[in-house]
């Protein structure tokens, strides 16, 4: 049986599997670490990727690589931020979100992440049939029925363990960046050429959309939520210094992997831009064509490598997409099932959208659906990136692994940046639509859809800093034993006791003198709630004003006869606020309340007194579950 720990971590069946405690050489202790980031990177390399790079190299030649660049840059400073949020919290990014956010905004949070999975998983379906249909001659539609088969791989690797996993990635992240190496040197790009294209400029609303449609194939929703739970599959000593050099090596392992996705990357867009732009061949927008036109280079190896490479990285990302997709579910719902139907359904949701565009608009409309997933992706970044650097920027559940300003500062620019370039595109993509006569239908769904969309984000952008106190508390970093200098244990020696007369009395007094002893003295508190208290308030002598003041009176002199001192007073009116001011006016050490558990609409109409009173008051409330 799995334990109440094991099943409130991320990926349990994994998590604090690989020891990084052992002593050794410190290329040991680097290589343990490393693994998570190169699980991550897949995912900046995958078909989607593909697709964006070959359309934009080959309709604007290099200029859009200082746009590789840049997506480079702000997921190396993302996925940093994802991988501090594991280590130091153990959180992952969908349990964070579930413990700030209130269920109404986790579940379109939720709905979000899943799209985003099964966009990339989409990517991943066309990528894989594209690969096997060029090597084999395999039609596409087969080619993505049979994509359904990787759940067994996906079993295999999973029953050896998380390091050959890893190892397997690496593996083919090996065969992708060997094949475009080779391909890069058949193309021999001027390097002249290569340096202009880092210069920043947007050749139209078509490169914008290529432009985003990059940075959305590069910075994905869901590697945040991955790289944010990988991290954890480390078991790390406690303590601030294993912390510190935890995320400075996670850093470096993401430093070194997202950089070698970059080049991978960049080598496609420059291929693009060399082979096809420069040739006049600048309609080269799909996978296909750019296979059929890369015998140019003067080899039949070249298109070989190119689909060889396809497959591999639609392979290496189907591995990732399922363990993110567990991780959202679990995360977000609390939800397990097995990996395998897991990755049957995310396969299953890719599946449908791509036999439905093969089989009506034709196998010609497969790129331009690859690089739609890839917008898709882009779109909803801001909804898993504002969250993320919301909880490493907490200082309360961050303590000194908090991020610095500076880092601040870039991050929130990054996330504004990538906010503002995604409704730039779904303006200017939209407008004309709008503009258009009919379709009236189409453009309330379009105008509704846009407007939950950004009010979803103000709220997610809002919510931790207008109700942090509302934020149910998560552990933060244990201090260490030597901090606690002061063991002198409080002695409470006037004690108030808000009392319901209901059958519980008797509990409550029970609890009370458990935390006074025999030093102790008792305020026994009652409010009155009757009509005619609510209008007189303390000038009030009706029947049930009287009867009240009779069982206070009662309550203390039984126990004053076994030994306790005890006094009492009437409040009337409102409820909660009289108990907060009797006790502050009475100068009691101590509160003893019940609570009866009330949950959904019961807590809202009989729970509010507990919470309020407790907010009111400076001492220490003793709440007694009733």
């Amino acid at each position: 049986m799995m334990n109440h720990w094991q099943k409130n971590v991320s990926l349990s069946e994994v998590h604090g599997t690989i020891d990084t405690t052992r002593s050794g050489p410190w290329w040991r202790q680097l290589f343990v670490f490393f693994g998570p980031a190169y699980l991550v990177s897949v995912g900046y390399m995958d078909p989607g990727n593909w697709a964006t790079d070959l359309a934009g190299g080959s309709r604007f030649g290099y200029s859009l690589l200082w746009v590789l660049l840049m997506s480079n840059l702000i997921a190396i400073l993302l996925q940093n931020l994802a991988a501090r949020l594991g280590i130091v919290r153990g959180r992952d990014l969908a349990q964070a979100n579930r413990e700030v956010y209130p269920a109404y905004i986790n579940i379109p949070l939720y709905v979000l992440a899943e799209i985003a999975i099964a966009a990339c998983d989409l990517a991943e379906v066309l990528g894989m049939a594209i690969g096997l249909q060029l090597l084999t001659g395999l039609p596409l539609i087969y080619g993505v029925c049979l994509s359904v088969t990787d759940t067994i791989l996906l079993l295999f690797l999973q029953r050896l363990g998380m390091r050959r996993m890893e190892a397997f990635v690496v593996g083919l992240i090996a065969v992708i960046g060997g094949a475009f190496l080779v391909e890069i040197l058949l193309a021999k790009p001027a390097a002249g050429d290569i340096i202009t294209g880092f210069i920043p400029v947007l050749k139209g609303r078509e490169a914008l959309y290529i432009a985003i449609g990059i940075i959305g194939a590069t910075v994905m929703p869901h590697n945040l939520y991955l790289h944010s739970a990988l991290v954890q599959t480390r078991k790390i000593r406690p303590g601030a210094s294993h912390i510190l050099k935890a995320l400075k090596i996670n850093f470096l392992d993401g430093a070194v992997a997202l950089n070698l996705a970059f080049l991978v990357n960049a080598a496609i867009l420059i291929l693009a831009a060399t082979v096809f732009y420069k040739t006049g061949n600048t309609g080269v927008a799909s996978i296909k064509e750019a296979y059929r036109l890369l015998p140019m280079l003067g080899t039949q190896l070249a298109p070989k490598l190119f689909a060889i490479a396809l497959i591999a990285s639609g392979q290496s990302s189907t591995l990732t997409g399922t363990l993110a997709g567990q991780i959202v579910m679990e995360g977000y719902l609390q939800l397990r099932i097995n990996p395998w139907v897991r990755r049957l359904l995310t396969r299953l949701v890719a599946i449908v959208p791509a036999i439905f565009v093969i089989l009506l608009m034709g196998e010609s409309q497969t790129d331009s659906l690859l690089i739609l997933s890839q917008v898709i992706l882009s779109v909803q970044l801001g909804f898993a990136v504002i969250p993320l650097i919301h909880f490493v920027s907490d200082k309360a559940t961050m303590g000194q692994f908090a991020i610095r300003p500076i880092i601040r500062l870039l991050a929130w620019g990054c996330a504004a940046l990538l906010v503002w370039l995604n409704l730039k595109l779904v303006v200017e993509e939209a407008a004309p639509f709008i503009a258009a006569p009919g379709n009236f239908g189409w453009k309330v769904l379009i105008l509704a859809g846009s407007t939950c969309g950004i009010a979803l984000l103000a709220y997610v952008t809002m919510h931790p800093w207008i109700q942090r106190q509302a934020r149910r508390k998560t552990p933060q970093v244990h201090p260490q034993p030597g901090t606690l200098s002061d063991w002198t244990a409080p002695a409470f020696r006037h004690i108030a006791i808000a009392l319901d007369f209901s059958e519980h009395d008797e509990k409550l007094l029970a609890y009370a003198i458990g935390q006074g002893g025999k030093d102790g003295h008792y305020l026994l508190i009652h409010v009155v709630e009757s009509a005619s208290a609510r209008m007189l308030g303390q000038e009030s002598d009706d029947f049930e004003t009287r009867k009240d003041q009779e069982r206070l009176d009662l309550y203390s002199a039984l126990l004053r006869e076994k030994g306790f001192e005890s006094h009492t007073v009437l409040g009337f009116r409102h409820r909660s606020r009289e108990i907060a001011r009797i006790v502050r006016e009475e100068q009691a050490d101590m509160l003893v309340i019940g609570s009866h558990g009330h949950t959904g609409l019961k807590d809202l109409i009989y729970g509010e007194t507990v919470n309020a009173v407790r907010h009111e008051l400076k001492v220490p409330v003793l709440i007694v579950s009733l």
